[in-house]
């Protein structure tokens, strides 16, 4: 009977807003106020059907959960009375069975027992479970007590050695050594090497062959670029997603104590926010501490003076000198063209010819052949790149056989042009003849030695010293050295110490794209000056290596055996050195020795007299 009060009384029911309110007062007519009534009705249909929704979604997830909870108990109720566990207690019994079975240190049997009863007591859905859990299981794989039987045969591991690596008999003195000690010596502890070379010469095949020779599990961990101490250490349990490190993780992969474990690239160690990774190698290296080794995730000692462990680097430089203090080093210098050739001939050519699937016989590299491809096709200090151009050879090969010619194929010196295309290094790495100005040197890189030209020319007048060739300081430090020797022994060398005082001279370091430091191209700057200034040629077949001092001193230098190889490389036929570098041609294969002319001297002006041999004439320089 009042349609308008009833509009009134409903929105005073639906507790709209004011401003709703207000527009419903200001309806001109009974129309206008039951359509805006109508819609806000509309709306609030809407709502309630929206809550209604919601609250039977909720409660048919929470009849969910308890109909999964009712039926859980059901099924707990009827494991009882079969006599069967529950998955949960399962896990626990099967843990707390492996643990009396392990032989393991009491200290791990109480910490196992304590985080086993931590485990029982708590539920499976617990976010700790999975971790208390996935403990324990580490705690059970490790080899507390598990070792292998070294095989301490010194004939087997002389034999195992010699048929997987050609020479490096000083790194194989070292590992009979060991095998001698262990013999009489059950209780002694493995040695820590570092094994420095250039790359390719057989660092990691080498650790390989160590472990056959011993009888022991091999494990490699590649240390390049690693920046996080916690790779090494492990991370602490209370960290989100933590894991044991490399070295415990290692350890438990091969399922022995004594394992022989390769860090390897351990010169390429970074650092940064997250740690100095070579400050924790230093307790896993020391045999004094690595007894009670402390990874953070597992957090108890562990014994690591059993394993033997080998590292390997291009270079010492970069290693932190407390870490390398902890290691013995030994050298491995590459290899000379003959050694190559015998090399090639043993492991690379089979290997490669397996690879290709070639039949034994099939493939022929005679002499004259590999000797052309190791001076003309590659240049390197190991046999890496030699591996590779074989490789290639053999690849060629197959492609004939696959084509159906099956006769057997023997390649020539000719030949090559057309496997591997035209020669990458010039007929003769000397120069036939040396300018004025131009003396050889020998310089040690991370891939070996090489043969380093000082060029010098002379700019006119003035007092100027330009060094170009990306010298570093040390470098630049030996050229001015090497012109104030100079000017102060002009006279005894025959030289006009005016003329040098008053000239600019420009020394130059091919190839300029590469850095170069060191004081060992001393001499070769004064030899590279005094043959400029003097007008008379150095011998093109001498290259020369050491450090001066302005009394006209010649110090030692180091990686001889690298620079005389590299001088042999390069087809030079003598060599000038310091006189206290002698001992260490020692380390020189023999046929380099004999096919070589080496003059130790003490002082530059020996070294002038072989070098330039002009100068023996117009100067007062003893004869050598």
């Amino acid at each position: 009977e009042e349609p308008v009060q009833q509009v009134y009384l409903l929105a005073m029911v639906l507790g709209i807003d004011t401003a709703q309110a207000k527009e419903l007062l200001a309806a001109d007519t009974t129309p206008e106020l039951f359509r805006r009534m109508h819609e806000y009705l509309g709306h609030e249909l809407q709502v309630q059907a929206l809550r209604h929704k919601i609250a039977s979604s909720a409660k048919s997830e929470m009849s969910r959960e308890q109909r999964e909870y009712f039926l859980r108990q059901q099924l707990r109720a009827i494991q009882e009375e079969l006599g069967q566990q529950s998955p949960e207690e399962a896990d626990v019994a099967e843990l707390r069975t492996r643990l009396e079975e392990t032989e393991i240190p009491e200290h791990v049997r109480e910490a196992a027992e304590r985080e086993l009863a931590r485990l029982e007591r708590m539920p499976s859905n617990a976010a700790e479970y999975h971790l208390i859990r996935t403990y324990l299981e580490l705690l059970l794989e490790l080899p507390w007590r598990t070792t292998t039987d070294d095989n301490l045969d010194l004939e087997h591991a002389r034999k195992v050695l010699d048929a997987d690596h050609f020479d490096l008999n000083d790194v194989k003195d070292r590992i009979i050594e060991h095998l001698a000690v262990m013999k009489l010596n059950p209780q002694a502890s493995s040695p820590i090497l570092c094994l420095v070379g250039p790359p390719g010469v057989g660092k990691t095949s080498l650790g390989r062959s160590i472990a056959r020779a011993l009888g022991r599990k091999f494990v490699r961990l590649a240390l390049g670029g690693l920046h996080d101490e916690a790779e090494l250490r492990g991370h602490r349990r209370t960290y989100i997603g933590a894991m044991p490190g490399r070295v415990i993780r290692a350890i438990r992969d091969a399922q022995s104590k004594n394992p022989l474990i390769m860090l390897d690239e351990v010169d390429k160690l970074g650092r940064d926010f997250r740690g100095d990774p070579a400050s924790a190698l230093m307790e896993i290296l020391d045999p004094q501490q690595n007894v009670e080794f402390h990874d953070n995730y597992l957090d108890l000692p562990f014994d690591l003076s059993k394993v033997f462990f080998i590292c390997t680097a291009n270079a010492l430089d970069t290693i932190p000198r407390p870490l390398l203090d902890r290691m013995e080093v030994l050298r491995l210098a590459g290899y000379s063209d003959t050694e190559k050739l015998e090399i090639a001939r043993r492991y690379l050519i089979p290997r490669q010819i397996e690879q290709a699937g070639l039949p034994e016989d099939y493939l022929t590299l005679p002499d004259e052949t590999l000797r052309h491809i190791i001076r003309r096709y590659t240049r390197e200090a190991g046999v890496r790149e030699l591996e590779r151009v074989v490789g290639r050879v053999a690849r060629k090969a197959a492609i004939r056989y696959v084509d159906g010619d099956t006769d057997p194929m023997t390649v020539q010196q000719d030949d090559l042009a057309d496997l591997l295309g035209p020669e990458r290094f010039p007929a003769d790495a000397i120069r036939k003849q040396l300018a004025v100005g131009v003396a050889a040197g020998l310089a040690w890189t991370e891939a070996g030695g090489d043969v380093l030209y000082v060029e010098s020319a002379l700019l006119g007048d003035g007092n100027q010293l330009i060094l170009t060739g990306q010298l570093g300081d040390v470098m630049q430090e030996s050229a001015r050295t090497a012109r104030s020797l100079l000017i102060a022994h002009a006279p005894q060398f025959g030289l006009d110490r005016d003329r040098i005082t008053k000239s600019s001279i420009h020394i130059h370091v091919p190839a300029g794209a590469v850095p170069k430091d060191g004081p060992s191209a001393g001499v070769t700057m004064v030899a590279a000056m005094a043959s400029l200034f003097a007008q008379a040629p150095v011998r093109a077949d001498v290259a020369m290596t050491g450090e001066i001092t302005l009394s006209g001193l010649v110090l030692p230098v180091g990686g001889i055996k690298e620079k005389v190889l590299a001088a042999h490389r390069a087809g030079m036929r003598a060599v000038i050195l310091p006189a206290e570098n002698g001992k260490d041609l020692i380390e020189l294969p023999e046929h380099v020795r004999e096919s070589m002319e080496f003059v130790l001297v003490e002082r530059i002006e020996e070294l002038l007299v072989t070098a330039i041999p002009a100068l023996r004439e117009s100067a007062s320089l003893p004869a050598v």
